[in-house]
């Protein structure tokens, strides 16, 4: 009787990456399509500051709805816990430039601090 391997499931796999940034593309957040728009910029900014491979390699990832639907765009860095808002512009590229090269969070643009990074505080604006 042979065996059958129709239903084998395959474990996945990723590249190994320092940082994994979360964008939320949620119609609530943003408004025509403009998250979405920044995420499909994302690909060109990391090659630009050479975060798409290598050591500092950045994953990114598109999240339907983070329930934080205030000031938009919004995201998170992980494993850092850090939660930037009107991630756009400028804006974006001071995260990418500080954080996720530099590995500073940029202060100003913060609303909430999670426990990867100096314990949980919210931040009022």
């Amino acid at each position: 009787m042979s065996e059958d391997h129709s239903n084998t499931i395959i474990k996945p796999s990723i590249l190994p990456y320092r940082r994994h940034l979360l964008v939320c593309t949620g119609a609530r957040c943003t408004q025509d399509g403009e998250a979405q728009a920044i995420f499909d910029s994302l690909g060109e900014k990391f090659k630009a500051a050479g975060i798409h491979e290598g050591e500092l390699r950045v994953k990114r990832s598109r999240v339907s709805c983070f329930a934080a639907c205030k000031g938009g765009p919004v995201m998170c860095v992980q494993p850092d816990g850090s939660w930037y808002y009107n991630a756009r512009g400028d804006n974006l590229d001071r995260i990418i430039t500080e954080h996720l090269v530099g590995g500073r969070p940029v202060e100003d643009l913060l609303f909430h601090q999670g426990p990867g990074e100096g314990g949980m505080q919210g931040r009022e604006g």
